[in-house]
């Protein structure tokens, strides 16, 4: 189970041909998995997690630890299981074995102690669902105000904030069908920032947009990289899995069939099924 069909081929060949010269330059510096770390400085915790649809098995034992101040870039053919990995971590899907840990604390299966954690967790989804119907400082403001009960002040203060962080200063009094697409996913990024998540979750943010869009979304989302935001990022941009990740996960059929650092990932695959990935997305 993958995302809408949004082809992700295309995407993956046609904008990664200047990701060689331009990336090696820009990709971030391996970080020490030992350094400053506990041996259990997990933020997310995944545990032998196993999903099904049907008889269909989505996932099948999947483990992954997201340490803190960690970008994860998760890659993969569709129907490999990438987005529906990410749509577990705060239950958006249920799983049927396993477990999910946010901050040391299990994911609860429902009710408000799973509506409380979901408040940790940022997600940005490839369709931007902001209410239409309301304002670009409504839709930031709106979950910090009902959830959190932040003083609305307080919160239209912080959100003209995060709308200048991601380029959108000037925006605040319109609403979504006045913006652009990359404006939109911006502003869904802005959101999220809004309820100062301890993870963000990007399930392929950028899979919907006009090509001359996607750098600008790429750019916020390498900002918040750059800044230590934990981050786990479902994609078919190999360049920015490339630049901006501390480490990439490559899956296919429901599992992780390989996870290192791009450096090792992209120029040494282990995998034949890596691989073989790899020079197809590669190719352009």
């Amino acid at each position: 189970m993958t995302t809408s069909a949004s082809s992700p081929d295309r995407t993956a060949a046609d904008r990664t041909d200047d990701v060689d010269d331009d990336v090696k330059g820009a990709q971030r510096e391996p970080r020490d998995p030992g350094a400053d770390r506990k041996p259990d400085d997990a933020l997310v915790r995944i545990s032998h997690v196993t999903k099904y649809y049907g008889h269909f098995k989505a996932l099948d034992d999947v483990s992954l630890d997201i340490h803190r101040g960690e970008v994860v870039a998760v890659i993969g053919a569709s129907g490999s299981g990438k987005s529906t990995l990410c749509r577990t971590v705060n239950r958006l899907e249920p799983i049927q074995k396993g477990e999910i840990e946010i901050d040391g604390v299990p994911l609860p299966q429902e009710g408000r102690a799973l509506a409380q954690l979901r408040a940790e967790v940022g997600m940005v989804f490839q369709s931007f669902n902001l209410f239409p119907h309301r304002t670009v400082l409504d839709n930031i403001t709106l979950a910090p105000i009902k959830v959190r009960g932040t003083p609305r002040r307080q919160a239209e203060t912080r959100a003209h904030e995060l709308l200048a962080r991601v380029g959108l200063a000037d925006q605040a009094s319109k609403r979504p069908a006045q913006l652009s697409g990359g404006q939109q996913q911006r502003v869904a990024i802005a959101r999220a920032l809004a309820m100062e998540p301890k993870v963000m979750l990007f399930d392929e943010p950028t899979s919907a947009l006009d090509p001359e869009m996607i750098n600008e979304v790429l750019d916020v989302i390498k900002d918040l990289a750059s800044s230590g935001m934990t981050m786990l990022v479902v994609t078919h941009e190999m360049g920015f899995a490339r630049s901006a990740a501390d480490r990439v996960v490559f899956m296919d059929g429901g599992q992780i069939v390989e996870s290192g650092s791009p450096a090792e990932f992209f120029s040494s695959p282990r995998t034949e099924r890596a691989r073989d990935f790899l020079s197809k997305v590669l190719s352009h």
